[in-house]
C-alpha cells in the first residue's frame, strides 16, 4: 500500500485539479470578505452606496450582519456550513479516483498490487492528507484576509479552532469515502460529479429533510454528513459535543468497507 500511496501523493502534487479546486475555495473567501467589508464597515458602505449596491436606509441593518460572529463562525459560513467546501473537495476526489478508470491505469495497478484493499487505503489516506491541507491552509488564508480587511470579526480561542477543525476534518474525510464509494461503484465521472454536487451541497438531503419533517420523521437525517457539518458545535462544552466524531468515524468505516468490497469483488 505504501508504494501506491507514494504514487498517489506524487500524482496529487503534479496534477492541476487539486490546485484548481483549492484556488476556487480561496477566491470564494476573498469575495465573501469583500462583500462583508462593503456591508459592515463605514468605508465599505460608502463604496457600496456609490456603486448602487446598498441604499442609505439599509445601512443600519447591514452593520448588524456580523454581530456575534467570530473568525471560526465566519470560516464555517464561508464554505463548510453551506457545502461549498464539500462540493469542491468532492469534485477533486472524483477526478482523482475516476482518472484511474478513464485511463485504464487501474488495470496495471491491480496486476502489480493484488491486495485491492491497499488501493482503497491509499486513496483514503491521500484524501485525508489533501483534506487536512485544504482545511488548515484555508483557515490560515481566512485569518490573513481578516487582518487585511481590518479585522472584520474577532478571533476565536485556539482550543475551539482545534476542536472544530478536527471533527470537521473527520466528517469531510468520511465524505471523501462516500465519493470514493460512488466512483468505484459506477466508474463514471458524470455520476461522481453529480454525487459531489448533490450530496456535498445538500441538494438531496435538505429536500428529503423537509419532506420527512412534515411527518416528524426527519430526526435521523441530523446525523447525515451534510447536516452534521452544519450543526456540530464550535466549542467543546460536554461529552455530548463529541457526537460528530462518532458520526464521522461511522461513515468513514461504512463507506471504506463498501468501497473495498466492490473493488475486491469486481473485475477491472
Amino acid at each position: 500500500m505504501f508504494n501506491l500511496l507514494r504514487m498517489d501523493l506524487y500524482r496529487v502534487r503534479r496534477s492541476k485539479s487539486a490546485y484548481n479546486c483549492f484556488g476556487l475555495l480561496l477566491a470564494m473567501s476573498v469575495l465573501t470578505f469583500w462583500l462583508m467589508w462593503l456591508m459592515a464597515t463605514p468605508e465599505g458602505q460608502k463604496t457600496a452606496i456609490r456603486i448602487g449596491m446598498l441604499a442609505l436606509t439599509e445601512m443600519k441593518e447591514a452593520e448588524r450582519v456580523l454581530e456575534g460572529v467570530d473568525i471560526l463562525t465566519f470560516f464555517r459560513q464561508i464554505g463548510l456550513d453551506g457545502g461549498m467546501y464539500s462540493v469542491l473537495l468532492g469534485i477533486w476526489m472524483m477526478l482523482f479516483v475516476c482518472s484511474d478508470y478513464q485511463s485504464g491505469f487501474i488495470k496495471n495497478m491491480m496486476v502489480l498490487h493484488q491486495n485491492r484493499w491497499g488501493y482503497i487505503g491509499s486513496k483514503l489516506i491521500t484524501a485525508g492528507i489533501v483534506n487536512f491541507l485544504y482545511l488548515i491552509l484555508h483557515f490560515l488564508f481566512v485569518l490573513l484576509l481578516n487582518a487585511l480587511f481590518g479585522t472584520l470579526v474577532p478571533y476565536a480561542a485556539l482550543g475551539d479552532v482545534i476542536f472544530y477543525l478536527s471533527w470537521s476534518w473527520l466528517l469531510t474525510t468520511a465524505y471523501c469515502a462516500l465519493i470514493l464509494f460512488v466512483c468505484v461503484l459506477t466508474r463514471s465521472v458524470a455520476a461522481g460529479a453529480l454525487a459531489a454536487v448533490l450530496l456535498g451541497g445538500g441538494a438531496l438531503v435538505m429536500p428529503l429533510y423537509g419532506l420527512l419533517n412534515l411527518f416528524h420523521a426527519a430526526g435521523w437525517l441530523n446525523y447525515s454528513i451534510y447536516l452534521s457539518l452544519s450543526t456540530g458545535s464550535n466549542q467543546y462544552t460536554s461529552v455530548r459535543d463529541l457526537w460528530v466524531y462518532a458520526v464521522g468515524a461511522g461513515f468513514l468505516v461504512l463507506y471504506t468497507g463498501l468501497s473495498g468490497i466492490i473493488v475486491k469483488n469486481r473485475d477491472v
